[in-house]
């Protein structure tokens, strides 16, 4: 996986934004982006997310934004999805590696970083050698659609049943990707890691 090695101060320096926005759910028939939205962070508190004190030291809002400071775990709606369209708007302040994970696993994850893949790859499934070739494929970004470091970024992820659609600035990077074995139901998970990023979903 592409990642920068960053020292503890930078890695402590840099932090990573997260604003979350808004989820519709799918009932038999997909629904437009701008249809039936609601909003997964109030930009008030993390209310609907899985936050316990310590949680709260370091994914904390600022401006109505979610920074992170990386030194703490991943973070996890309540509530669990099945099929839906997740908005998001998402930004890296520094060269970095985060994403946003589905159905509350791993290897569905959204990748958000600055590999010259571009944002948007099912790393769990490009990488898994067991999967068929198309699979692995279709998990792969179809163009790297990154705006420059420091310039927000929006996807729209679309999931239903297994199979996943990105699009990122407006560009479709993920065109119907098959996810065998995702579970049905599951919360949405926002990725640490050890690197700096900075993300948002509106």
């Amino acid at each position: 996986m592409y990642a920068h090695r960053v020292t503890p101060w930078a890695l402590a320096s840099a932090a990573a934004m997260i604003l979350l926005g808004a989820i519709a759910c799918l009932a038999g028939e997909n629904l437009a982006p701008a249809e039936g939205f609601r909003p997964l962070f109030n930009g008030k508190n993390l209310d609907g997310w899985k936050a316990d004190e310590e949680a709260r030291k370091h994914w904390v809002v600022r401006d109505g934004v979610l920074a992170y400071d990386g030194k703490n775990r991943d973070l996890w709606t309540l509530q669990s999805f099945g099929d839906f369209v997740l908005k998001v708007d998402w930004r890296l302040p520094a060269p970095g590696d985060s994403g946003i994970y589905l159905r509350g696993t791993p290897k569905a994850q959204v990748n958000i970083w600055c590999s010259e893949l571009g944002s948007g790859e099912v790393y769990g499934y490009r990488t898994d050698a067991k999967q068929p070739e198309e699979v692995r494929k279709a998990a792969t970004p179809l163009k790297r659609a990154d705006r420059p470091v420091g310039q927000w970024n929006t996807f729209v992820i679309t999931l239903q049943g297994e199979t996943l659609t990105v699009v990122l600035n407006g560009e479709v990077v993920i065109s119907g990707a098959r996810l065998p074995g995702v579970p049905p139901s599951g919360p949405i998970g926002l990725q640490h890691m050890v690197t700096p990023s900075s993300s948002a979903i509106s």
